[in-house]
């Protein structure tokens, strides 16, 4: 008998580069259909807070909000070096600034908030608003600084705007490990071994996508925001790598890192549950 999940990413070049063929029939898991949810990252976030997801990309910000109920699958996220969110402003505003300067974020459960937090706990003055909305505000005088991702990081300059800081470097100096941004997440009540056939059947997503990208690309194009081309490109390219097939040792080094230095500050609790869906 067939079970269908839902399953919830972005419409980022990334996530629909990784999952087009787990959606759409060119790799199958034995006894499960998707149905796909496309939505933002903070969308998704909130969702999964709900359980209203069955299996979702997350920030890894939420997922420690969410442990009980969720576990984590090695395949299929975002997690690497020199990806890390950034933070930009109009010409003439300083790291000092923002102390007092009203910043845009793209969420309070996302990753990129997490590590801000990590940074200067002082920074205190955020406005929400969804990623893409996030550079055209601080051009516009709207908010003093912005916080952006995905692929904001490559399209801040035609803004007319400036890198104050780059958190992902300063994760990597301060703790040695790649940034982890963003993970895959299957209920804990599907048991392990259906989620571990969910994480195989993402891995081979990804094999497919790599092996006939002309394909997957045009459902990438169709979500990307008429973005340009080589934008999306570079995109996948530096979000889509080794770790998105396998967190493997530094990959899992790194989200527990990242949640011991939260869970010291107490931004979230700790948890009992095991992390990933198969010590479960």
């Amino acid at each position: 008998m067939m079970k269908t999940l839902t399953i919830g990413y972005s419409p980022c070049p990334n996530d629909t580069f990784i999952f087009y063929a787990l959606t759409h029939g060119k790799v199958r898991v034995p006894g499960i259909e998707f149905r796909e949810q496309l939505e933002d990252v903070e969308t998704l976030n909130r969702m999964a807070l709900g359980g209203e997801l069955d299996i979702t990309k997350i920030s890894y910000h939420a997922l420690g909000h969410l442990r009980e109920k969720y576990a984590l699958l090695r395949s299929g996220g975002a997690l690497g070096r020199g990806c890390g969110p950034l933070i930009v402003a109009r010409a003439g505003t300083t790291l000092d600034d923002l102390k007092t300067c009203s910043v845009a974020i793209p969420g309070k459960l996302t990753t990129a908030y997490l590590l801000l937090r990590l940074f200067d706990p002082s920074i205190e003055n955020v406005t929400v608003m969804t990623f893409d909305r996030i550079m055209g505000a601080v051009s516009k005088g709207d908010a003093s600084a912005g916080l952006i991702i995905h692929e904001s990081r490559f399209t801040y300059p035609f803004y007319k705007l400036e890198k104050i800081l780059d958190l992902g470097e300063w994760w990597e100096r301060y703790s040695g490990l790649p940034i982890p941004l963003g993970g895959i997440l299957g209920k804990r009540s599907l048991g392990r071994d259906f989620l571990l056939r969910v994480e195989e059947g993402i891995r081979e997503s990804i094999r497919y996508a790599g092996t006939h990208p002309d394909e997957v690309m045009g459902y990438c194009r169709r979500y990307s925001q008429e973005m340009d081309e080589r934008v999306m490109k570079s995109h996948i390219d530096l979000y889509v790598n080794t770790f998105s097939l396998d967190l493997a040792r530094d990959g899992l080094l790194a989200v527990r890192r990242l949640f011991a230095e939260a869970e010291a500050r107490g931004i979230f609790l700790s948890a009992d549950e095991p992390l990933l869906a198969e010590e479960m």
